[in-house]
């Protein structure tokens, strides 16, 4: 849950970027005159929107992309974590056997 909390805060800081690229100002249109300029000038906007939205996607995909290695690391750490925590538990546990039979054969014995 808190990776998510992470790789959302890392984020948020593209998506105005993003937003601000994918709606374009387009050019004030006059009534229903659509002159061969006006819409040439209209296309010429949506490819430079198109463009830029690809290029944020990139760097939102390639931040995304080191978000989830940084994710995956860490839970690789932490099962490395989790194997010798649970080799330190059965050791604990094996002495504490050992020592409740050394202390029944003193009080028995």
């Amino acid at each position: 849950m808190a990776a998510w909390v992470s790789a959302l805060k890392a984020v948020l800081p593209y998506v105005t970027n993003i937003v601000t690229a994918a709606i374009p100002a387009f050019t004030a249109r006059r009534g229903q005159d659509r002159s061969a300029e006006v819409t040439a000038q209209q296309i010429a906007e949506l490819q430079g929107a198109a463009t830029r939205n690809a290029e944020s996607v990139k760097v939102l995909a390639e931040q995304l992309q080191r978000t989830v290695s940084a994710v995956e690391q860490g839970a690789v750490n932490m099962e490395r974590a989790m194997g010798r925590l649970r080799v330190l538990a059965s050791a604990a546990l094996l002495f504490a056997l050992v020592a409740l039979c050394a202390a029944l054969v003193v009080i028995v014995g």
